[in-house]
Protein backbone atom coordinates (compact mmCIF):
# COMPACT_ATOMS: atom_id res chain seq x y z
CA UNK A 1 0.00 0.00 0.00
CA UNK A 2 1.10 3.51 -0.58
CA UNK A 3 2.60 5.39 2.29
CA UNK A 4 -0.11 7.48 3.91
CA UNK A 5 -0.28 9.90 6.77
CA UNK A 6 -0.53 6.82 8.97
CA UNK A 7 -0.01 3.13 8.20
CA UNK A 8 -3.17 2.42 6.21
CA UNK A 9 -3.41 -1.15 7.50
CA UNK A 10 -4.04 0.14 11.01
CA UNK A 11 -6.01 3.32 10.39
CA UNK A 12 -9.33 1.73 11.34
CA UNK A 13 -8.28 -0.61 14.15
CA UNK A 14 -9.79 1.59 16.87
CA UNK A 15 -12.87 2.37 14.75
CA UNK A 16 -14.05 -1.08 13.72
CA UNK A 17 -17.30 -1.08 15.70
CA UNK A 18 -18.34 2.37 14.47
CA UNK A 19 -17.33 1.40 10.93
CA UNK A 20 -19.36 -1.79 10.99
CA UNK A 21 -22.46 -0.04 12.32
CA UNK A 22 -22.44 3.10 10.21
CA UNK A 23 -20.77 2.67 6.83
CA UNK A 24 -23.03 2.28 3.79
CA UNK A 25 -23.41 -0.85 1.77
CA UNK A 26 -23.36 -0.78 -2.01
CA UNK A 27 -26.44 -0.55 -4.24
CA UNK A 28 -27.42 -3.55 -6.31
CA UNK A 29 -26.59 -1.66 -9.49
CA UNK A 30 -22.92 -2.20 -8.65
CA UNK A 31 -23.34 -5.94 -9.15
CA UNK A 32 -25.34 -5.35 -12.32
CA UNK A 33 -22.49 -3.26 -13.75
CA UNK A 34 -19.89 -5.89 -12.90
CA UNK A 35 -22.03 -8.61 -14.46
CA UNK A 36 -22.42 -6.58 -17.64
CA UNK A 37 -18.82 -5.41 -17.95
CA UNK A 38 -16.89 -8.44 -16.68
CA UNK A 39 -19.38 -11.23 -17.45
CA UNK A 40 -19.53 -12.15 -13.76
CA UNK A 41 -21.28 -15.46 -13.07
CA UNK A 42 -22.37 -17.02 -9.80
CA UNK A 43 -19.75 -19.77 -10.17
CA UNK A 44 -16.88 -17.28 -10.43
CA UNK A 45 -14.41 -16.84 -7.59
CA UNK A 46 -13.90 -13.27 -6.37
CA UNK A 47 -11.01 -11.75 -4.44
CA UNK A 48 -12.24 -8.75 -2.46
CA UNK A 49 -8.95 -6.99 -1.73
CA UNK A 50 -8.97 -4.67 1.25
CA UNK A 51 -12.28 -6.27 2.17
CA UNK A 52 -12.61 -4.58 5.55
CA UNK A 53 -15.83 -5.54 7.32
CA UNK A 54 -17.20 -7.24 4.21
CA UNK A 55 -19.55 -4.59 2.81
CA UNK A 56 -18.59 -5.26 -0.82
CA UNK A 57 -18.06 -8.97 -0.24
CA UNK A 58 -21.69 -9.24 0.82
CA UNK A 59 -22.87 -8.33 -2.71
CA UNK A 60 -20.85 -11.17 -4.21
CA UNK A 61 -21.76 -13.68 -1.51
CA UNK A 62 -25.45 -12.93 -2.08
CA UNK A 63 -24.82 -13.46 -5.81
CA UNK A 64 -23.61 -16.99 -5.05
CA UNK A 65 -19.90 -16.33 -5.50
CA UNK A 66 -17.12 -17.78 -3.40
CA UNK A 67 -15.28 -14.74 -2.02
CA UNK A 68 -11.79 -14.50 -0.61
CA UNK A 69 -11.75 -11.44 1.62
CA UNK A 70 -8.13 -10.28 1.60
CA UNK A 71 -7.64 -7.93 4.54
CA UNK A 72 -4.53 -6.96 6.56
CA UNK A 73 -6.47 -5.65 9.57
CA UNK A 74 -7.41 -8.60 11.76
CA UNK A 75 -10.13 -6.73 13.65
CA UNK A 76 -11.95 -5.74 10.47
CA UNK A 77 -11.52 -9.20 8.97
CA UNK A 78 -13.06 -10.74 12.08
CA UNK A 79 -16.23 -8.70 11.58
CA UNK A 80 -16.49 -9.82 7.96
CA UNK A 81 -15.94 -13.44 8.92
CA UNK A 82 -18.62 -13.28 11.61
CA UNK A 83 -21.14 -11.75 9.19
CA UNK A 84 -20.40 -13.75 6.08
CA UNK A 85 -18.54 -16.87 7.20
CA UNK A 86 -21.76 -18.74 8.09
CA UNK A 87 -22.81 -18.61 4.42
CA UNK A 88 -19.97 -20.95 3.52
CA UNK A 89 -19.06 -18.67 0.62
CA UNK A 90 -16.68 -16.27 2.37
CA UNK A 91 -13.14 -16.92 3.53
CA UNK A 92 -11.09 -14.27 5.30
CA UNK A 93 -7.48 -14.24 4.13
CA UNK A 94 -4.74 -12.24 5.89
CA UNK A 95 -2.98 -10.30 3.16
CA UNK A 96 -2.82 -7.07 1.27
CA UNK A 97 -3.15 -5.87 -2.30
CA UNK A 98 0.54 -6.26 -3.03
CA UNK A 99 0.76 -9.76 -1.49
CA UNK A 100 -2.66 -11.39 -1.24
CA UNK A 101 -1.51 -14.85 -0.23
CA UNK A 102 -3.80 -16.36 -2.88
CA UNK A 103 -2.68 -18.99 -5.36
CA UNK A 104 -1.77 -18.07 -8.91
CA UNK A 105 -4.67 -18.12 -11.41
CA UNK A 106 -7.14 -18.78 -8.60
CA UNK A 107 -9.79 -16.05 -9.04
CA UNK A 108 -11.97 -14.70 -11.83
CA UNK A 109 -12.56 -11.16 -10.55
CA UNK A 110 -10.57 -8.88 -8.27
CA UNK A 111 -12.69 -6.27 -6.50
CA UNK A 112 -11.85 -3.48 -4.09
CA UNK A 113 -14.38 -1.40 -2.18
CA UNK A 114 -13.27 1.84 -0.56
CA UNK A 115 -9.68 0.56 -0.65
CA UNK A 116 -7.81 1.05 -3.94
CA UNK A 117 -6.56 4.51 -2.96
CA UNK A 118 -4.41 2.84 -0.28
CA UNK A 119 -2.70 0.39 -2.66
CA UNK A 120 0.77 0.58 -4.16
CA UNK A 121 -0.61 0.44 -7.66
CA UNK A 122 2.29 -1.02 -9.65
CA UNK A 123 2.83 -3.82 -7.12
CA UNK A 124 -0.90 -4.47 -6.90
CA UNK A 125 -1.18 -4.69 -10.67
CA UNK A 126 1.49 -7.40 -10.74
CA UNK A 127 -0.25 -9.29 -7.95
CA UNK A 128 -3.66 -9.05 -9.62
CA UNK A 129 -2.21 -10.37 -12.87
CA UNK A 130 -0.75 -13.29 -10.94
CA UNK A 131 -3.94 -14.34 -9.14
CA UNK A 132 -6.42 -13.71 -11.99
CA UNK A 133 -7.47 -16.46 -14.37
CA UNK A 134 -7.77 -15.23 -17.96
CA UNK A 135 -9.58 -13.20 -19.05
CA UNK A 136 -10.07 -11.93 -15.49
CA UNK A 137 -11.34 -8.54 -14.53
CA UNK A 138 -11.05 -5.82 -11.91
CA UNK A 139 -13.80 -3.77 -10.27
CA UNK A 140 -12.99 -0.76 -8.08
CA UNK A 141 -15.85 0.70 -6.06
CA UNK A 142 -16.25 3.74 -3.83
CA UNK A 143 -19.10 5.33 -1.92
CA UNK A 144 -18.16 9.01 -2.12
CA UNK A 145 -20.03 11.33 0.22
CA UNK A 146 -21.49 14.29 -1.61
CA UNK A 147 -19.94 17.46 -0.27
CA UNK A 148 -22.48 20.15 -1.10
CA UNK A 149 -25.70 18.65 -2.47
CA UNK A 150 -27.65 19.73 0.64
CA UNK A 151 -27.15 22.39 3.33
CA UNK A 152 -26.43 19.64 5.86
CA UNK A 153 -23.72 18.06 3.72
CA UNK A 154 -22.10 21.45 3.13
CA UNK A 155 -21.99 22.09 6.86
CA UNK A 156 -20.82 18.54 7.62
CA UNK A 157 -17.95 18.97 5.16
CA UNK A 158 -16.90 22.17 6.93
CA UNK A 159 -17.24 20.37 10.27
CA UNK A 160 -14.92 17.49 9.37
CA UNK A 161 -12.39 19.82 7.77
CA UNK A 162 -12.29 21.81 10.99
CA UNK A 163 -11.86 18.84 13.30
CA UNK A 164 -9.97 16.30 11.17
CA UNK A 165 -6.35 15.26 11.53
CA UNK A 166 -5.40 14.58 7.89
CA UNK A 167 -8.62 14.93 5.93
CA UNK A 168 -7.10 16.92 3.06
CA UNK A 169 -4.55 14.22 2.28
CA UNK A 170 -7.01 11.34 2.58
CA UNK A 171 -9.85 12.97 0.64
CA UNK A 172 -7.64 13.53 -2.40
CA UNK A 173 -6.67 9.86 -2.78
CA UNK A 174 -9.69 8.51 -4.68
CA UNK A 175 -9.61 7.13 -8.24
CA UNK A 176 -6.76 9.23 -9.57
CA UNK A 177 -6.63 8.86 -13.38
CA UNK A 178 -2.90 8.18 -13.28
CA UNK A 179 -3.44 5.31 -10.83
CA UNK A 180 -6.18 3.82 -12.99
CA UNK A 181 -3.92 3.98 -16.03
CA UNK A 182 -1.09 2.31 -14.13
CA UNK A 183 -3.45 -0.46 -13.05
CA UNK A 184 -5.21 -1.16 -16.34
CA UNK A 185 -2.25 -0.46 -18.63
CA UNK A 186 -3.31 0.06 -22.22
CA UNK A 187 -6.71 -1.56 -21.67
CA UNK A 188 -9.82 0.62 -21.46
CA UNK A 189 -11.99 0.81 -18.39
CA UNK A 190 -15.59 1.78 -17.82
CA UNK A 191 -17.00 4.06 -15.16
CA UNK A 192 -20.48 3.98 -13.62
CA UNK A 193 -22.15 6.26 -11.07
CA UNK A 194 -25.11 5.35 -8.88
CA UNK A 195 -27.04 7.07 -6.10
CA UNK A 196 -26.75 5.85 -2.52
CA UNK A 197 -28.09 7.22 0.75
CA UNK A 198 -28.16 6.73 4.51
CA UNK A 199 -30.35 8.37 7.16
CA UNK A 200 -28.93 8.87 10.65
CA UNK A 201 -30.27 9.86 14.03
CA UNK A 202 -27.81 11.65 16.30
CA UNK A 203 -26.24 8.44 17.58
CA UNK A 204 -25.86 7.13 14.05
CA UNK A 205 -24.28 10.39 12.93
CA UNK A 206 -21.83 10.15 15.82
CA UNK A 207 -20.87 6.62 14.78
CA UNK A 208 -20.54 7.65 11.14
CA UNK A 209 -18.25 10.54 12.12
CA UNK A 210 -16.07 8.36 14.33
CA UNK A 211 -15.78 5.69 11.63
CA UNK A 212 -13.64 8.06 9.56
CA UNK A 213 -9.91 7.53 9.94
CA UNK A 214 -9.20 11.26 9.76
CA UNK A 215 -11.18 12.17 12.91
CA UNK A 216 -9.28 12.50 16.21
CA UNK A 217 -8.46 9.27 18.01
CA UNK A 218 -9.36 8.40 21.58
CA UNK A 219 -7.11 10.41 23.88
CA UNK A 220 -6.90 13.40 21.55
CA UNK A 221 -8.38 16.42 23.33
CA UNK A 222 -10.03 17.51 20.09
CA UNK A 223 -12.16 14.38 20.01
CA UNK A 224 -14.35 15.32 22.96
CA UNK A 225 -14.66 18.91 21.74
CA UNK A 226 -15.69 17.61 18.31
CA UNK A 227 -18.33 15.31 19.77
CA UNK A 228 -19.64 18.11 21.98
CA UNK A 229 -20.13 20.28 18.89
CA UNK A 230 -21.91 17.58 16.87
CA UNK A 231 -25.44 17.96 18.33
CA UNK A 232 -25.58 21.60 17.24
CA UNK A 233 -24.85 20.54 13.66
CA UNK A 234 -27.43 17.77 13.85
CA UNK A 235 -30.16 19.95 15.37
CA UNK A 236 -29.68 22.63 12.72
CA UNK A 237 -30.50 20.20 9.92
CA UNK A 238 -32.48 17.23 11.28
CA UNK A 239 -35.90 16.62 9.78
CA UNK A 240 -38.06 14.03 11.47
CA UNK A 241 -35.18 13.18 13.78
CA UNK A 242 -32.67 12.29 11.08
CA UNK A 243 -30.15 13.75 8.66
CA UNK A 244 -29.30 12.25 5.27
CA UNK A 245 -25.94 11.29 3.84
CA UNK A 246 -26.02 11.19 0.04
CA UNK A 247 -23.33 9.36 -1.89
CA UNK A 248 -22.12 8.94 -5.43
CA UNK A 249 -21.26 5.27 -5.78
CA UNK A 250 -18.53 5.10 -8.40
CA UNK A 251 -17.54 1.86 -10.10
CA UNK A 252 -14.56 1.34 -12.40
CA UNK A 253 -14.36 -1.95 -14.30
CA UNK A 254 -11.84 -3.31 -16.76
CA UNK A 255 -9.39 -6.01 -17.67
CA UNK A 256 -5.67 -5.55 -17.05
CA UNK A 257 -3.51 -5.55 -20.17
Amino acid sequence: MTDGPRDPTGRFTDRVDDYARSRPGYPGEVLDAIRADLALRADHVVADVGSGTGLLSRLFVENGNLVYGVEPNAAMAAVAQSWLGPTGRFRAVPGRAEATGLASASVDVVAAGQAFHWFSVAESRAEFLRILRPPGGVALVWNLRRLDSTPFLRDYEAFVRHWSTDYAQVSERYAEPSSLRTLFGTAPWREHRFDNRQDFDLQGLRERLLSSSYTPKTGDLRREAMLAALPELFDAHARGGTVAFEYDTRVFTGRIS
